[in-house]
């Protein structure tokens, strides 16, 4: 008893702290409900007895920020700061626009909101565990941090010039994923570039990095001259990144950019703008972000099916300058815009040896919600995210949210579940981005995307009927409560609600399946890790007997570490065929996800490439976008993340193993990676 008083009152000193570092939060949790968590586990994916620490590995390293003491957050304070966010922002709009606020409705509400995510029954997405209740966001007012992903067209360069290059370097650099077209190909003539003696400081920000790309390309684009760029301002390496995180790189991956944009464009005058010069500017900017960021990008190029130099991008037989360390092309996933009996034939074997390009059916998206919902409220939308699951108009992004159905063992607690998750997502959009032309679509939409994951897991264990049961009835609960609160918060209905995304990292944390797919392997497996050299979870991870070896990728920087893990019990994804995995998709599309559905279809190339031509005919009209990926039966390459081991051999590397000293770790003020775009690994292509 005296030690639980002890833990109490420390508690107590620690909430008079707390009351301090958010103090920006309009509304909080009461401490003594959220020290009744403090004691407790949480929902851990992959936990057995404490030894195996994949859940809470994602949650260390992914999303538990650095507090004000210099420690590292907990679950459960990490939570608070998320659920204190979310009901600051509707307590904000409600009090900004006179609207009723009734407080202790506010706290039952938001207490049952963090029991069910503490409990593994919803969560934000990575991105909102990261950045949710962060002066970033709340302070602020402003969301890009929280926004996933977003789409941005080029069909109007020939008077936006490089506006949107320079937007998707913009929110790049948020770690925001973007997708983008070639629609303005053959619409600018190239100039000559003209050297000047004026010379320009870059300023040491995220706006100066973007101002220079912006003022180069618009050197070549209207003949003006390229001032001198003077890199001076700009912070050394390893300086730290204030607000956002991170640590600097230093001046030299825009220098990088300057140089490679200057090779691609100079010497060519009174040439067009090619639909590969589009896409190589914007795959350049993505490789300088992920160099001068530390952080990965996600980009889709969205094309004509009969481009056929757009369909050669990957080709690195007819463009190796676009492979290998000194590339860029590896920087974007490759789709086209296609319309339901459009000829495809000639794509096939394409897909079939490398699985691109992506099949993207503009006119099912513009004409439908779910599949049998006509309606044409996305009749704007030009395109999707980097990883499929939302349709968009240019300059939208996409605010997501992630449930999990087999945390639940009946429809109705579910139904509960999706209240919460719902107001996450439409709280969200209370706030504006930092991008005028992205709040004018983002106001008058309000997309959200309620998604599911664990989808497979769940068919497996409780059959089709059932989940097409569940996601029928769960999809006219969300639209129930959205006409509710969005007659109380006084704005409009979302066009859209739900959606599939691929989830990641925050599957792990749960321990669930992601998205609508199957996993790599079930039962007995190893998961390969992969974490900076100097990271402190290195040291004490191999002291608690685990295998950690130099990643063989960066052996000067990475090490990669093995940890055994007990999957669920059910078929991995190459156990299941081809026909099977684009089928479930195409029956969340129908029954669930009014947006899209998030689908890569792993195939076996020698025994199934043959079925591709059939598998996109058959499923035309049933699905808004799908994409393929070669997966042959091979051995295991070195260090990959899931490793095949025989039950002998996974029960000795468990036998080896003891616990994490948590405590240690914890008590380090190391930075999350945090997550970008929809996911931290599922469509992660840099």
């Amino acid at each position: 008893m005296a030690k639980n008083w002890a833990l109490t009152r420390e508690r107590a000193n620690d909430s008079r702290e707390r009351d301090d570092e958010f103090s920006y939060l309009s509304f909080r949790l009461r401490d003594q409900f959220v020290n009744d968590y403090i004691i407790q586990v949480p929902a851990w994916g992959f936990d057995m007895g404490g030894f195996n620490t994949l859940g809470e590995w994602a949650w260390f390293t992914k999303y538990s920020r650095v507090k004000a003491d210099g420690t590292k957050e907990r679950f459960y304070e990490g939570l608070r700061r998320v659920i204190e966010g979310m009901y600051s922002i509707q307590k904000d709009h409600a009090l900004a626009n006179r609207l009723p606020w009734d407080e202790d409705r506010a706290h039952r509400s938001a207490e049952e909101a963090y029991e069910r995510a503490f409990r593994g029954k919803w969560s934000p997405p990575g991105r909102g565990f990261w950045m949710m209740g962060t002066p970033f966001v709340n302070q602020r007012q402003d969301s890009s941090a929280l926004q996933n992903c977003g789409f941005l067209s080029t069909k109007f360069i020939a008077t936006e010039l490089a506006k949107p290059f320079a937007l998707l370097m913009n929110m790049s650099m948020l770690g925001v994923g973007v997708g983008f077209d070639t629609l303005g190909a053959g619409t600018i003539t190239l100039h000559n570039s003209k050297g000047g003696h004026i010379s320009w400081a870059i300023a040491d920000s995220r706006e100066g990095w973007c101002r220079s790309v912006e003022t180069m390309l618009n050197g070549y684009f209207t003949g003006k001259i390229i001032p001198e760029f003077d890199y001076s301002k700009i912070r050394p390496e390893g300086s730290p990144i204030n607000g956002f995180g991170g640590t600097s790189a230093g001046p030299e991956p825009l220098k990088k950019l300057h140089r490679m944009l200057t090779g691609l464009l100079d010497n060519r005058e009174g040439q067009t703008l090619t639909s590969s010069d589009i896409v190589d500017i914007m795959n350049m900017i993505g490789k300088c972000v992920v160099a001068a960021n530390v952080r990965s990008s996600a980009e889709i190029a969205l094309g004509d099916p009969n481009d056929q130099e757009f369909l050669q991008l990957k080709d690195w037989k007819v463009n190796p300058e676009r492979m290998g360390a000194d590339g860029w092309g590896y920087t974007s996933n490759n789709s086209v815009v296609v319309e339901q009996g459009d000829d495809l034939s000639h794509l096939v074997p394409g897909i079939s040896l490398n699985g691109e390009p992506g099949i993207y059916w503009m006119d099912v998206v513009r004409t439908h919600g779910r599949i049998g919902d006509y309606n044409a409220k996305d009749h704007r939308a030009m395109g999707v995210n980097p990883c499929g699951e939302q349709p968009l108009e240019n300059h939208e992004l996409c605010t997501l949210v992630e449930t999990y159905p087999t945390k639940h063992e009946t429809l109705e607690d579910y139904s509960r579940t999706l209240k919460f998750a719902y107001l996450y997502g439409k709280s969200v959009t209370l706030l504006a981005t930092q991008w005028p032309e992205t709040n004018e679509v983002m106001i008058r939409n309000r997309r959200i995307g309620t998604s599911m994951t664990g989808i497979a897991q769940f068919a497996e264990q409780r059959g089709w009927q059932e989940l097409k049961r569940w996601q029928n009835e769960g999809y006219q609960v969300i639209r129930d409560w959205d006409e509710v609160y969005s007659e109380w918060l006084g704005v409009r209905e979302s066009i859209r609600v739900t959606t599939v995304k691929p989830s990641g990292t925050v599957s792990l944390l749960f321990g669930v399946t992601p998205g609508c797919h199957w996993p790599k392997e079930s039962g007995y497996y190893v998961r390969t890790v992969r974490e900076n050299v100097t990271n402190p979870i290195v040291a004490v991870m191999r002291s608690a007997g685990y295998r950690v070896e130099p990643n063989k990728m960066n052996p000067q920087h990475g090490v990669v570490i093995y940890l055994p893990v007990v999957g669920p019990d059910m078929r991995a994804e190459r156990d299941v065929s081809v026909w099977e995995k684009v089928a479930l998709a195409a029956h969340c599309q129908r029954y669930w996800s009014d947006n899209s559905v998030s689908v890569t279809a792993t195939f076996n190339p020698e025994r199934e490439g043959e079925q591709i031509g059939p598998v996109i005919r058959a499923f035309t009209g049933q699905l808004k976008a799908l994409s393929f990926l070669p997966d042959p039966d091979e051995e295991v390459y070195a260090q990959d993340p899931y490793i095949r081991v025989s039950q002998a051999d996974w029960e000795a590397m468990y036998d080896a193993v003891r616990p994490i000293d948590w405590d240690a770790l914890y008590g380090t003020s190391l930075e999350p990676e945090g997550e970008r775009y929809c996911s931290n690994d599922s469509c992660e292509v840099l």
